[in-house]
């Protein structure tokens, strides 16, 4: 089944907007602190099933979003904003927060049926999980 480009290229422009509100409200949200904003993503079920986009699609839009985003945004505001708009579209998205001891480091990615979506797949490797959420 063949889409039109013009109505693909408007869907994903919506998806980009709704990533980069996604990026803004995770700001605002900021101050309320980790663990609500943890428990907050864990009531965020995906939707029963997916409307038609790629999870690489959505994942482009909040990279897109990122670039016109007035600062930069770290792994764990994208991984945030890519999970929940994974899960609004259908997903079972998890997102993944892992650390490496030494030399100390922490990241976060976003997981789609095991396989990581946003990032490099290495990082499952390279990281202990802490949490999945």
């Amino acid at each position: 089944m063949r889409t039109d480009p013009l109505r693909h290229a408007a869907r994903l422009a919506w998806l980009t907007v709704q990533a980069w509100i996604g990026l803004v409200a995770f700001d605002l949200a900021r101050p309320a602190g980790f663990a609500r904003l943890c428990g907050w993503l864990r009531l965020r079920h995906p939707a029963l099933r997916p409307d038609g986009h790629s999870p690489e699609d959505i994942v482009w839009c909040v990279d897109e979003a990122c670039v016109w985003y007035v600062k930069r945004a770290a792994c764990l505001q994208r991984s945030v904003v890519a999970t929940w708009l994974l899960r609004r579209h259908g997903f079972a998205a998890e997102m993944i927060i892992g650390c490496r001891p030494l030399p100390f480091e922490s990241h976060a990615w976003v997981e789609v049926d095991g396989r990581v979506v946003n990032d490099l797949p290495q990082y499952q490797r390279v990281f202990t999980v802490l949490n999945r959420l």
